[in-house]
């Protein structure tokens, strides 16, 4: 399946998509936010992606009340309500950043956990609805998103095949015309055992539509390898700094790391061409010094009837090729050859 984000063409037969995830680690700081927006944008990502979650759309008032202190102060600070309240973008943010994405010339996206946000996101006209994994058996909020009339990209972590399979109707009984999947191991990182990177070949094969990759794991070799079995969105978690204080940014890309995500996947999308089996005209004409060529190996004299046993092999390529040595054997000299002279046509009766 073909997606059409604000008219940038998504899925098979185009490179791969790059979602720049940033998610929370803004850390609640717009001027950070604007950093790493202009930075994925030099990095080469497609899209800056946000989380559009408030301190009430989320989480409940009881599991703000078992999470009043965390022993691990790199990742949290004060209770879990102090940081979904710091970390939350109110809508004014999601206009502001979305006008300097447009500034920088970079897709803005965010996640939706509510129907309220799934409205704001399309006013702000983003090229698609991304749906996280945990919203696989959210089966309202997939109807609401499929009711924009926007491309729906929903994660598959955590989710069965069934619970997968589900989702999809749901969304495409709900109105959703384009819908991709992305294969997705909710694990922060997930171990290399466990992230089963042939479900991009699986869900493609199930389901027929698009299907991408958001990953989790650490540096750049797994998301390319996505892209190299075909993974048409790659997501992945950004920072400018892995020691920032926060959830994500210990797992996260930095800058070079996005920059080779971004470069070399388009290198990989090029390589990888079709099935079709061509030889490029680069390689044609490489044939004329690599190959080989019929040579005599001894002094022969005018009127010699060739033997398979007058004939070595050896290039370049240009004169009479080893696939051709059975209509030279049995023909007659024109004239004497001197040892290891390169046979040609005109050289015979």
């Amino acid at each position: 399946m073909e997606l059409n984000f604000n008219g940038r063409k998504v899925g098979e037969g185009h490179a791969p998509y790059i979602i720049a995830e940033i998610g929370s680690n803004h850390n609640g700081d717009m001027q950070l936010a604007k950093e790493l927006v202009a930075a994925a944008k030099e990095a080469g990502a497609d899209a800056a992606k946000f989380q559009s979650w408030s301190n009430k759309s989320l989480i409940s008032k009881a599991e703000y009340a078992r999470n009043t202190h965390y022993d691990d102060t790199k990742k949290h600070f004060g209770s879990l309500f102090e940081m979904v309240d710091k970390y939350q973008f109110t809508p004014e943010q999601h206009y502001e950043i979305a006008e300097y994405c447009q500034k920088q010339n970079i897709d803005f996206m965010s996640t939706p956990f509510a129907d309220d946000e799934v409205d704001l996101l399309v006013e702000l006209n983003v090229p698609a609805i991304k749906i996280a994994s945990m919203d696989v058996n959210h089966l309202l909020l997939l109807e609401k998103a499929a009711s924009s009339g926007k491309p729906i990209v929903l994660s598959t972590g955590m989710a069965n095949l069934e619970e997968i399979a589900r989702a999809v109707s749901t969304l495409q009984n709900s109105g959703a015309k384009e819908i991709s999947l992305l294969h997705c191991i909710s694990i922060y990182p997930p171990e290399y055992k466990d992230i089963h990177l042939n479900n991009i070949i699986g869900l493609k094969e199930s389901f027929g539509l698009s299907v991408g990759f958001s990953d989790h794991s650490f540096g750049t070799a797994i998301p390319l390898a996505a892209v190299a079995l075909g993974a048409s969105i790659i997501e992945k978690h950004f920072t400018l700094d892995k020691n920032l204080e926060g959830w994500d940014h210990d797992i996260s890309a930095d800058f070079e790391e996005l920059k080779t995500i971004c470069q070399e996947s388009k290198n990989i999308f090029a390589a990888l061409g079709n099935k079709t089996r061509t030889v490029s005209a680069a390689e044609l004409e490489k044939r004329k010094r690599f190959r080989r060529c019929a040579v005599i190996n001894k002094d022969l004299k005018a009127g010699h009837i060739i033997q398979k046993e007058d004939l070595e092999f050896k290039r370049p390529g240009t004169g009479i090729h080893p696939d051709q040595y059975q209509f030279i054997i049995g023909r007659s000299l024109k004239h004497d050859l001197a040892n290891d002279s390169e046979l040609a046509w005109s050289d015979f009766l």
